[in-house]
């Protein structure tokens, strides 16, 4: 049975920076569609990045690409999540994604298939003080 444990959450300031990370067990990590969602306090829960393992391309939602990178890390079965240039609107609980079945067409493929995902952990809570 495949797991997965999101971690790198905390408390900073507006303009700082956080680095989320997704570990990945049990799965064949370079075949995966994995993203990140995020639910700010009062809020829809939101899927904001995602990335294809098997090729490679992410995507990041147009608000937050010029801040937001996803990448991955084969060595460590990981995905990560750097957030850049925080802002007191990115405070929220941040979600780590997985689809083992949709890999190896695109990250705008994998988005639209994780849009559904409802198989959640406990997520990593960002807090930005502003």
């Amino acid at each position: 049975q495949g797991q997965f444990t999101e971690s790198g959450g905390g408390s900073v300031q507006a303009g700082g920076s956080l680095r989320l990370s997704c570990t990945t067990s049990g799965f064949y990590y370079r075949h995966l569609c994995m993203g990140w969602f995020r639910q700010a306090p009062g809020k829809e829960r939101e899927l904001i990045a995602t990335i294809d393992t098997a090729g490679g391309s992410d995507y990041v939602i147009d608000d937050l690409q010029d801040r937001f990178a996803i990448s991955q890390d084969r060595a460590k079965d990981t995905t990560s999540l750097q957030m850049n240039k925080l802002r007191f609107e990115d405070t929220g609980i941040y979600y780590c994604a997985l689809d083992a079945e949709s890999w190896g067409k695109s990250a705008r493929y994998c988005y639209e298939k994780l849009r559904d995902f409802k198989s959640w952990g406990l997520g990593t809570q960002v807090t930005v003080s502003s």
